[in-house]
């Protein structure tokens, strides 16, 4: 009896033991991330809703700020100042089908401004991009008179953005190519699944691409997001909604320094929109491939979100910790799959990169990781 005593004490005195060690250690692994299992996210509060709370509201052309065009805003309800977002929709959508991710940017404390620069048919491209510009003219003194007194938009910290034939038109913005001068400068630039035109013959127009490595004549830093499935068509006889040669990737090899480009490998060229975007809405999703049925579209929203808050944060505010996690580790911290994930780091030479093989790490701040 006494014996038995003794060995059930050892094994409690054995298991606390490891207990204590594993707390200790605090064992890191790596794991690929998936819908079932998120605990690691924890880790990089980026891909969480943030601490502020967004305000949504619509700006019509005929209201006493007299936007260019009508407007999305959203905004944090708590007082202060904040880096704008202007996003540009993509083709033939509604700038309101983004809502859940302007909603959980502006969560971590964005200002995001929404054009509606057409409705169903699109303009030409230079046409749209005039509209564009215009209403980035608009923002110096057009967004003061949209928000409160005690809420501020920094647009000395203004990034450019947008996603498939939006997108487009950021780069377009950034590269000096619309009609109307430009009175603002732009200080980032995110392309979600970026779509420079149908074809590599067949660009919009003004053509943005070259098929030269880092041939774009500007050099604020970017993030691109790419789709893994917006390449492919979703109908043997249907043409892709992102090709090759046009789309995120010839688009990096395009881009100079500081560039990163990050593939949301499972998710298709729509999936970033809200769930509920009506009868159109759903047809729109339809022309393109994406994620499989019954798989949830969250994921990609957050990703989508996540890691435009943390470019943002490293670029704007020099927090570059999480932006660095991502591209060192994304498949540990990012809700979505990434792969590839492709950097261009400051101070690197264009001659001395290849567009296919890019360390995945900002080389100036691997102090802060």
């Amino acid at each position: 009896m006494h014996r038995k005593k003794m060995e059930t004490r050892l094994v409690f005195l054995l298991a606390a033991l490891l207990a204590t060690a594993l707390l200790e250690s605090k064992p890191v692994l790596p794991t690929l991330a998936s819908e079932a299992d998120h605990s690691v996210l924890a880790e990089v509060s980026v891909f969480e809703t943030g601490n502020f709370h967004p305000i949504q509201s619509d700006v019509g052309t005929a209201s006493s700020c007299s936007p260019p065009r009508s407007l999305l805003i959203f905004r944090p309800e708590e007082k202060g100042t904040y880096p704008v977002i202007l996003f540009h929709h993509g083709t033939a959508c509604q700038n309101s089908w983004y809502s859940d991710v302007f909603k959980f940017i502006s969560s971590h404390g964005y200002i995001v401004v929404a054009p509606q620069l057409y409705e169903w048919m699109p303009p030409s491209g230079q046409d749209e991009l005039d509209l564009a510009a215009e209403v980035a003219n608009w923002l110096p003194s057009g967004l003061r008179c949209v928000l409160p007194e005690d809420t501020e938009g920094d647009i000395h910290n203004l990034a450019l953005a947008g996603h498939s034939r939006g997108g487009y038109i950021a780069f377009a913005l950034a590269l000096g190519l619309a009609d109307v001068y430009l009175d603002v400068d732009f200080s980032a630039l995110i392309g979600v699944d970026p779509v420079a035109g149908p074809f590599k013959n067949n660009q919009m127009e003004p053509k943005i691409l070259n098929y030269e490595s880092c041939s774009f004549n500007f050099s604020i830093p970017v993030a691109i997001i790419g789709t893994g499935l917006g390449n492919k068509p979703d109908f043997p006889s249907w043409q892709a909604c992102a090709p090759d040669g046009v789309s995120h990737t010839e688009i990096f090899n395009e881009c100079k320094p500081p560039c990163s480009h990050l593939v949301t490998t499972d998710y298709g060229h729509m999936d970033v929109l809200d769930d509920d975007i009506g009868l159109i809405g759903e047809g729109a999703r339809a022309m393109c491939k994406g994620s499989r049925w019954g798989v949830s579209r969250d994921p990609m929203r957050r990703t989508v979100g996540g890691v435009s808050v943390a470019f943002l944060e490293a670029f704007f505010k020099g927090n570059y910790m999480d932006y660095n996690k991502i591209l060192q580790k994304s498949n540990y911290f990012a809700p979505a799959t990434l792969d590839p994930v492709q950097n261009k780091s400051e101070g690197t030479s264009c001659s001395s990169l290849s567009a296919m093989s890019m360390p995945a790490t900002f080389d100036l701040h691997n102090d802060e990781l």
